[in-house]
């Protein structure tokens, strides 16, 4: 089976919802970007990728800017897979703009991504509903997604780029993009995640940075794991335990803090040096004392609390919604 884009495809596999993969008819700037997909009979996840024609020379000066420090060139190193999360720069504010968007995606093209191949991800339609249903005050004062209307035309912006589109009903944008990253990896590839969103903190590793739009200064700015290292002392293995203890007040999910309000950051983030995980501590806790009596009560108290945090909290992997039992998308090295 062969799905090419430009080409308006669709892989699906029940009982789930298909992925919708769209571009535009005819090129514009970008080079169109191809997916090529065979049968498989694997049961393990396979990785999704995507390969692109080389920009002129006088395009990728930028890149090589990107990659180094003191004017330096990076050496050579992994491709780049990019994942552009669409939803968070479709919006000024809490206000849909299809104008922040464009501006966004210009400056995405302009100064990110040159050459590497780059796959936007959008919410699908009820994928809220399964953190919704844990935490009913999660994300319950956001309207997200592309919706109608003018903001409709995002996705066609989108085709208009030779960007190819995945959105998958039930399921929000950041576990397809977790799902697709670790699946990424595992070919050898790096991967960059565009995107404002701190959940995806919980990714960063040696070969998973952050790309995020920064509003004040007007550009998009690359957050690696020495920049999250430097921001919270800690690995960000951690930060997913870290985050359960502090909340995410964006999303609508507390913190322990209304419920022990002496237990801060500084406390969390000494008790998960540790004991590693929020797991472990929490197992360590139950049959012994790991830190001072207000600590020690919260933690037994609060332990449901603190795992359905957790539970909301964590990106989800679904080896690509079993579309990899019938689809193996196989990466191919882009020039």
């Amino acid at each position: 089976m062969l799905m090419q884009l430009p080409a308006v495809g669709a892989a699906t596999a029940a009982p789930l919802a298909p992925v919708k993969a769209a571009t535009a008819a005819s090129p514009r700037r970008y080079p169109p970007i191809r997916l090529s997909a065979s049968p498989s009979t694997e049961s393990s996840p396979s990785t999704s990728a995507v390969s692109g024609q080389r920009l002129p020379p006088s395009a990728r000066h930028s890149r090589e800017h990107l990659g180094g420090r003191n004017n330096v060139p990076a050496r050579p190193s992994k491709g780049r897979v990019f994942f552009l999360d669409v939803n968070p720069i479709c919006f000024r504010g809490s206000q849909r703009s299809l104008g922040a968007f464009a501006r966004w995606l210009s400056l995405f093209f302009a100064h990110v991504s040159l050459r590497d191949p780059v796959v936007a991800v959008l919410d699908g339609v009820g994928g809220n509903e399964y953190r919704r249903r844990l935490l009913p005050s999660y994300k319950a004062h956001r309207t997200r997604g592309v919706g109608k209307g003018a903001d409709s035309r995002v996705v066609d912006v989108l085709r208009e780029c030779n960007v190819p589109v995945v959105q998958i009903d039930g399921h929000e944008a950041d576990d397809v993009v977790a799902t697709l990253t670790e699946q990424v990896l595992q070919k050898g590839f790096r991967v960059v995640i565009g995107s404002p969103d701190k959940d995806f903190k919980q990714l960063i590793s040696e070969d998973v940075q952050l790309v995020m739009p920064i509003p004040e200064i007007g550009r998009w700015s690359f957050y690696t794991l020495r920049h999250y290292v430097a921001q919270y002392k800690c690995n960000p293995t951690a930060d997913l335990s870290l985050r359960c203890f502090m909340g995410d007040e964006a999303d609508g999910v507390p913190g322990i803090q209304h419920l022990v309000p002496g237990f801060g950051r500084k406390t969390a983030v000494k008790l998960l040096k540790k004991h590693g995980t929020l797991e472990n501590l929490l197992n360590t806790a139950a049959i012994k004392t790991v830190g001072k009596d207000y600590a020690q009560d919260a933690l037994v108290k609060h332990a449901d609390y603190l795992r359905k945090n957790y539970e909301v909290l964590s990106l989800k992997r679904y080896e690509l919604f079993n579309i990899m039992n019938t689809i193996n998308f196989q990466l191919s090295q882009f020039n």
